[in-house]
């Protein structure tokens, strides 16, 4: 659920995947991935 809502929050520009907490981070790139947005899972932090 959490991933999910991290995931949405990137794809609408609020958020980066580098600010995703540690234990997130690879449930939220699976959704970016499957999304067809893997562009978004790069590590730079706003």
């Amino acid at each position: 659920m959490m991933a999910m809502l991290w995931a949405q929050q990137i794809m609408l520009g609020k958020k980066t995947y580098g600010q995703v907490p540690r234990l997130l981070k690879e449930q939220v790139r699976e959704i970016l991935v499957d999304s067809g947005m893997e562009e978004l899972t790069t590590e730079t932090t706003q």
